[in-house]
């Protein structure tokens, strides 16, 4: 039975003629963006949170730049957390070629202390010549280096989706929203204002879409229904989650989850422990690595509750883990790139691609049931109760400073 929560919210219906192709790493992901780029005739727009000049990422880099040296249309957005500085050599590489490029809310003077700037983007979107799409939790950073680990001895864990089908035009409207956005404040603080509200009012979509239906991913993609799923801080304030708690909350048979930052709030948890009660199978497969305090130390009670209800927690081992990806009894399914975590949930503008494909979420299920039984690592209850004491009191100080940063910000959680 469906959660109260979202007895009167209607999802994006999912609509059929798409085309799903499920990329692993980065080692499929950049290869498959940049075949799109190389391709490309008339436009290329990426958003990214964050993208490295350096290693495998490279790649994609050099592809923004060839295609628009032949005349396409290139925009690039990053944030300004995540990719807080373009190298010089790199600036100047794009502006030569004719890239547009803008970095969404940089930091400014005050950083983090206004909280305002909590307020990022953290989605992982691409379209290609309005045709082709890319949608999932891969920033453009090399499968072996991570910011807060360092050097990995093994790729990290983590998803993209390649997409056509009707789907890629509702990617390029939000990608064209934000960008003429970006475009008005931009002129706001240069004091033109008359351009300001033209950038406002401007929005049409870069690219001809009479090819939207036709494009053929190849072998190992699914054909189905899906939606584009969005996370602002407008219309869209609580789809992603609703998406969740429907899912969850019509389940039959099992429930599984791959998530990064996983520090669900009182109605998620919710919904699994009421999902476990029915009979439902939960199991989730965690970042097992220390990477953030916050993090870390905010999701332990959480965890204690949820191993208490019957929930089934795996670490994962060989290396970091971002994914942010879910299975619903192998009929629903979703790829993006939202962490069930306040920030991504109440914060950050994010975007998931959900599929009522059963082939898909077939496919999507078999390969995390593979990963969690034979690279993850149940988490037991005891082992969190005979954590040292201090430990624990870091636990809960960090979900007391999660709660209360929330409070800051207007939000319950």
């Amino acid at each position: 039975m469906a959660s109260p929560a979202t007895d009167n919210w209607r999802p994006a219906r999912p609509q059929p003629g798409h085309r799903l192709l499920l990329l692993q790493g980065g080692d499929a992901f950049f290869p498959a963006l940049v075949a799109a780029m190389d391709a490309a005739v008339q436009s290329v727009h990426l958003e990214t949170y964050i993208f490295e000049f350096a290693g495998s990422a490279l790649q994609v880099a050099e592809a923004l730049e060839r295609a628009a040296r032949r005349g396409v249309h290139v925009r690039l957005v990053v944030d300004g957390i995540g990719t807080p500085h373009i190298p010089t050599e790199w600036q100047q590489r794009l502006a030569a070629a004719g890239v547009y490029w803008r970095v969404y809310a940089p930091l400014g003077r005050f950083g983090l202390a206004l909280p305002s700037n909590w307020r990022r983007l953290h989605r992982k979107l691409c379209v290609v010549d309005g045709s082709v799409g890319f949608c999932g939790g891969i920033n453009i950073i090399d499968d072996l280096d991570d910011v807060a680990l360092g050097r990995l001895a093994h790729p990290r864990l983590d998803f993209s989706l390649q997409v056509s089908g009707p789907l890629v035009a509702d990617m390029t409207e939000t990608m064209e929203r934000l960008w003429w956005r970006l475009q008005a404040v931009r002129k706001a603080r240069q004091r033109e204002f008359r351009a300001a509200w033209d950038a406002l009012r401007a929005g049409t979509p870069v690219g001809d879409f009479s090819s939207l239906f036709a494009s053929d991913l190849g072998h190992g993609a699914h054909a189905g229904n899906a939606a584009l799923v969005l996370r602002d801080n407008l219309r869209h304030r609580h789809d992603i989650e609703r998406a969740y708690l429907k899912a969850i909350g019509e389940s039959h048979h099992e429930v599984l989850i791959a998530n990064a930052y996983f520090i669900p709030g009182r109605k998620l948890r919710r919904a699994l422990t009421m999902a476990v009660a029915r009979g439902v199978r939960v199991r989730l497969l965690l970042q097992g690595k220390y990477e953030h305090f916050l993090q870390y130390h905010a999701a332990r009670p959480v965890f204690h509750q949820l191993l208490r209800a019957g929930i089934e927690i795996y670490e994962y081992v060989p290396s970091a883990l971002h994914a942010k990806v879910a299975v619903v009894d192998q009929r629903w399914a979703t790829v993006g790139s939202t962490n069930l975590d306040p920030l991504s949930l109440l914060l950050a503008r994010e975007a998931n691609v959900v599929s009522a494909d059963e082939g898909f979420a077939k496919a999507l299920h078999e390969r995390l049931d593979h990963i969690v039984t034979h690279q993850g690592r149940a988490l037991q209850r005891h082992e969190l109760a005979a954590r040292p004491w201090p430990q624990r009191a870091l636990d809960r100080l960090a979900f007391m400073v999660m709660r209360a940063t929330l409070f800051v910000t207007g939000h319950r959680y």
